[in-house]
């Protein structure tokens, strides 16, 4: 079934040097699209770009937030208002050209073919973060292995942000519960969805970093993530333990072997009284 309205997630807070360009690309990349810039009250004035290039595109949409409330609550928004409008599809992309516009069509196509979740992977063949520093490297590695195996996710790249869902999955989602924010509401949102039943793929994209703007990367939203999927294995692990008792079959109590004389005479099977 091919995707009819996808729905891009652009989250905003000071891009300014960024927005004009990028939604223009995205317009061109993924035509019929629509494009929703969730910003959070930017004073570098991205929210009033953002209205200027709408008046020329018209698919192009602004949600203004009062203050910074987080990537994560900004998709959960922008989930929020493309259901109720009616996208079939919602795609996750950042506004600093870390995720190539041109990439849009090979992150959506898969859900066209039946797949819930497209995750635009580092880690799959033919994936690459090419101007990354080594440790760099070591760390979203060795956070995303860790999450593979915790929460046994069998994706590479769970903390990736370029990525799309169905709107079949995210309706099946409760997602006023998903609570994390950066690395961690990615690997949420991965994990939740794995557990309703979703079909994950990951297609290969080239990761670079931001050329212009301020990076909004903390120490403190990686560690934040590792906290949280250890919490979250936790958990995984105490349900295991409890399906285990629960299906435990109880012991059998065999029936009463009858006396030699209570066949006499029945001709059949033995019978209760």
């Amino acid at each position: 079934m091919p995707v009819v309205r996808p729905l891009v997630i652009i989250p905003t807070y000071n891009e300014a040097e960024n927005i004009e360009r990028i939604l223009n690309r995205t317009v061109e990349s993924l035509p019929g699209a629509g494009v929703l810039v969730v910003d959070d009250g930017s004073p570098d004035g991205t929210a009033e770009l953002v209205e200027k290039v709408a008046t020329e595109l018209p698919d192009v949409h602004l949600l203004a937030r009062p203050g910074k409330s987080g990537l994560g609550s900004a998709y959960r928004d922008g989930f929020a208002w493309g259901l109720e409008r009616g996208y079939d599809v919602c795609v996750e992309m950042d506004a600093d050209f870390s995720h190539d516009p041109a990439a849009l069509p090979s992150v959506v196509a898969p859900l066209g073919e039946g797949f819930d979740v497209s995750i635009g992977s580092r880690y799959v063949r033919g994936g690459s973060a090419p101007n990354w520093a080594r440790h760099r490297h070591l760390l979203s590695k060795g956070g995303n292995a860790y999450a593979a195996m915790v929460l046994g996710l069998k994706v590479a790249d769970s903390t990736a942000g370029f990525r799309a869902y169905s709107e079949r999955i995210l309706r099946k989602l409760d997602l006023h519960r998903i609570r994390a924010e950066g690395y961690g509401f990615q690997i949420e949102m991965t994990y939740r969805a794995k557990q309703h039943g979703a079909s994950i793929v990951e297609v290969p994209i080239t990761f670079v970093d931001r050329a212009a703007g301020e990076s909004k990367m903390s120490s403190t939203i990686v560690f934040e993530a590792l906290a949280l999927v250890t919490w979250w294995g936790l958990g995984r692990a105490a349900r295991g333990v409890s399906r285990g008792r629960l299906v435990r079959r109880a012991p059998s109590i065999a029936a009463p072997t009858p006396s030699p004389g209570s066949r006499k005479g029945s001709g059949g099977p033995l019978r209760s009284a």
